[in-house]
């Protein structure tokens, strides 16, 4: 009874054995069997789902698998997007870096370069004074719109760094009116020549001239005064800040009659102009 007891054990445990290897073969055989293709689309459907972390493990297996298909280097893409789609900028960043690198011509990397350049653009911030985003989405969004002109991302590349450009130059304009509260004129000056210099297509550059105009007026160096006034004359006749430096030349042409000639400078760059 004993024995028959054992043997029927021994049958039942060889019964379970022999399914359980079973079922993990079927398991292991349906894992090697799924195309990355298909991996993918459920991948991609997880994050259409908000469900991150489920889609991570997805982008990983296809990536472990099958790491040279344009499956794996797409799903590499894809976990660096997750990152920044859970505002992890320093990861996705780290990761967008990554493929920038190893794959230079994968048929996605203006949108790579983009999502870089994203990354770095959402981090400005407008209270800071010199911050290293602003310098950096410039810089990417620069690279996508010189390496692919016709991305369909270089557009919006565009206007983002004309919105950058206005965010630098307004900085630069407050610290220079700081500077300038505070009698320190040099160091205004040099914000200011910073707008006018490097920043001279936004809507800062006639205030950024006007406030030369003044620490020059400040300084008593009539010269840089009137030629800089002139500037403004030529280039934006109709603007305030045009008024405000002549009326503060003028101030000084009661003391010094000497100011005549702002108005023909700026006559004879309209008739030079004129002839043209």
């Amino acid at each position: 009874m004993l024995r028959l007891f054992s043997i029927l054990f021994l049958f039942i445990y060889t019964f379970i054995l022999f399914n359980c290897s079973q079922n993990e073969d079927t398991i292991l055989q349906k894992e090697i069997n799924v195309s990355p293709d298909s991996l993918y689309k459920i991948a991609m459907n997880d994050v259409n789902q908000n469900k991150y972390d489920d889609a991570s493990i997805n982008f990983k297996k296809i990536i472990n698998q099958f790491p040279l298909s344009n499956e794996g280097i797409q799903s590499q893409i894809m976990l660096a997007f997750i990152d920044y789609l859970k505002l992890d900028y320093t990861n996705a960043i780290y990761k967008f870096d990554k493929i920038i690198n190893f794959y230079p011509s994968h048929k996605n990397i203006d949108y790579v370069l983009y999502m870089k350049a994203i990354c770095y653009y959402e981090q400005i911030n407008k209270a800071e004074l010199d911050g290293g985003n602003a310098h950096k989405a410039l810089e990417y969004f620069n690279k996508l719109i010189n390496s692919y002109p016709e991305s369909e991302y270089s557009r919006d590349s565009q206007q983002k760094i004309i919105l950058i450009n206005e965010n630098i130059a307004s900085k630069n304009m407050d610290i220079g009116l700081f500077y300038l509260s505070q009698k320190k004129y040099l160091a205004a000056l040099n914000r200011y020549n910073i707008v006018v210099n490097k920043f001279s297509k936004t809507k800062y550059t006639p205030e950024a001239l006007f406030r030369l105009v003044e620490i020059y007026y400040i300084l008593g160096m009539s010269e840089d005064a009137k030629n800089t006034a002139s500037i403004i004359s030529f280039n934006y006749p109709d603007s305030k800040w045009y008024k405000y430096a002549y009326n503060l030349l003028v101030e000084k042409k009661d003391e010094n009659n000497s100011f005549m000639i702002l108005n023909k400078i700026s006559n004879l760059l309209n008739n030079n102009e004129d002839k043209k």
